[in-house]
């Protein structure tokens, strides 16, 4: 025959090259990457938030260029959700901020020789709930906030009371 056949039998000591894995690492759960410091971080990438401001000050112009109505819609998500993520960030960072006086301040009474208090999570939010209502006064905007706040309470009340038709 022409064709050679395929049951010949495999030798019994065959020479297998061995292929070398490749080993992926994820630096998030790896010790060689180091530990994570949001500090040395927002310092190393910080070129970043300038890249992204020029960003958004581009996106701002296209969308006042912009005519098409699809476009502009695109164009309007992509600056919210940019606008949305700048707040996160600076919300982050406050609350970075925060967390860094309050260890400063535990620190200093700590060389005082006074005995360390750590605020419980409950005490760190009321003084969360404290600043923002601050900066609402500040800023004029409490009283449609407690509106809001208001109106969003009676819903909740509405719905837990017993309705009208079970009587």
């Amino acid at each position: 025959p022409l064709e050679m056949s395929a049951k010949k039998p495999v030798p019994f000591l065959r020479q297998v090259i061995p292929v070398r894995k490749k080993v992926h690492r994820d630096p998030r759960f790896d010790d060689l990457s180091g530990e994570y410091k949001p500090e040395i971080f927002m310092k190393t990438y910080s070129f970043l938030d300038i890249i992204k401001k020029q960003e958004k000050e581009m996106v701002q112009k296209q969308l006042k260029k912009c005519r098409n109505a699809e476009q502009k819609e695109k164009l309007q998500q992509l600056l919210n959700r940019m606008t949305q993520q700048e707040q996160a960030q600076k919300k982050q960072q406050k609350l970075r901020e925060r967390e860094l006086s309050l260890k400063r301040q535990q620190r200093e009474l700590a060389k005082q020789g006074k005995k360390p208090f750590f605020l419980k999570k409950s005490e760190k939010r009321k003084l969360e709930l404290a600043e923002k209502y601050e900066e609402l006064k500040r800023s004029g905007k409490l009283e449609s906030f407690l509106n809001k706040k208001r109106k969003r309470n009676a819903i909740k009340d509405k719905r837990h009371l017993p309705s009208q038709k079970n009587f």
